[in-house]
């Protein structure tokens, strides 16, 4: 009589052991079904190399006992861990906030946990590097890096990855996918909405140099201006807060000739319409104010603030699917930084914007 095969469910009438009161493990299940654990595995992730029927008395098996697999049970059977890393910067920011948020729930939706690490403006080449071996240590099937600042792209390129990864914003050499919202776009729109109505030109307060999103910004701005045949003035640096943007406006307020500014975010606009208030300039019959971002707040400002809307929900969302992709091995998830289109942008208009004053 030949040998039952391993993967054949126990014949009919087989004695069964009584597991009450102890919680089942895979070898309960294996041992009930007259399985392997490793068949036991096999019908655990819907493997294609296992006949109907045993897939049948694996199930029927679990069933009888209760069994619920186990998150580690399921990465030993797949070899992952359904964990992803995410390195995120200057995480307390609203847009970083809520791309780490968006990412999350798209996370749990897919049945993935997330583990972060937080890094501060500062970080240098050798922190990013170790941030990103310490979740390949943990045993990450992928690495997200929400990674705003040029530098931060480079230590990545540079670092030796054991993982998939996919980063916002930055270009990295090597075909690493990436998601990004048009920040050129949306300068421009902002530039443009503000020439239309009639402003001679349209001075700017820009993000930190070295960041992706500003440099863009101020690249756009310029372009827009040159194209419109405008004067073009240096742009006034900030540092992405709401003190800088008031800093920088006081400057501004002083000069009479001032007529439009658009600032490369929602908070500096906050601290520019701040300082143009503290200076007796209405705005917006002195001065028109541009923001980017649209953060809750912004349609609440005084007045309510014409801004860029970027969707950094579906920036999350975008990340997460396209690291998910190179881990199952996609095909259209290796193609080359650049492939996925640019995540489009939307201009705000509310009431912080107006036609140059008279004379």
């Amino acid at each position: 009589m030949s040998p039952r095969p391993a993967d054949s469910p126990a014949p009919r009438g087989r004695s069964r052991r009584n597991f009450a009161g102890a919680r089942p493990v895979m070898a309960d299940v294996a041992r009930m079904a007259g399985v392997s654990k490793q068949t036991v595995s096999r019908v655990l992730n819907d493997h294609p190399a296992v006949r109907d029927e045993t897939r049948e008395a694996v199930r029927e098996a679990m069933r009888v006992l209760g069994y619920r697999p186990s998150a580690s049970a399921r990465s030993l059977a797949s070899g992952r861990t359904r964990m992803v890393g995410v390195i995120s910067f200057d995480a307390a920011r609203y847009g970083p906030a809520s791309i780490l948020t968006a990412i999350n729930t798209a996370a749990q939706k897919a049945g993935y946990l997330l583990s972060s690490i937080a890094l501060d403006d500062t970080a240098d080449h050798a922190t990013v590097a170790e941030a990103v071996q310490r979740l390949s240590a943990e045993g990450a099937d992928g690495v997200i890096a929400i990674a705003p600042q040029h530098r931060v792209g480079q230590a990545l390129a540079d670092t030796r990855l054991g993982t998939p990864l996919v980063v916002m914003e930055n270009e990295i050499r090597g075909g690493t996918p990436l998601a990004t919202a048009d920040s050129r776009g949306g300068a421009r729109q902002a530039t443009e909405h503000l020439l239309r109505l009639g402003h001679a030109t349209v001075r700017h307060i820009a993000g930190p140099a070295g960041w992706s999103s500003a440099d863009q910004r101020v690249a756009s701005w310029q372009d827009t201006l040159k194209a419109a045949g405008a004067e073009i003035h240096e742009p006034l640096v900030g540092d992405w807060s709401a003190d800088s943007g008031y800093e920088l406006g006081r400057e501004l307020a002083r000069r009479p000739d001032v007529t439009a500014v658009f600032a490369s975010n929602d908070q500096m606009a906050l601290g520019l319409l701040h300082a143009l208030h503290e200076a007796g300039r209405r705005v917006p019959d002195d001065i028109s104010v541009v923001g980017y971002d649209d953060i809750p707040e912004a349609a609440h400002f005084l007045p309510p603030l014409t801004t860029v809307r970027t969707d950094f929900a579906e920036i999350g969302t975008r990340l997460l699917r396209l690291l998910l992709d190179r881990i199952d091995g996609r095909t259209d998830a290796v193609a080359g930084a650049g492939d996925e289109p640019m995540i489009p942008v939307e201009l705000v208009v509310r009431r912080s914007c107006g036609a140059p004053p008279r004379g």
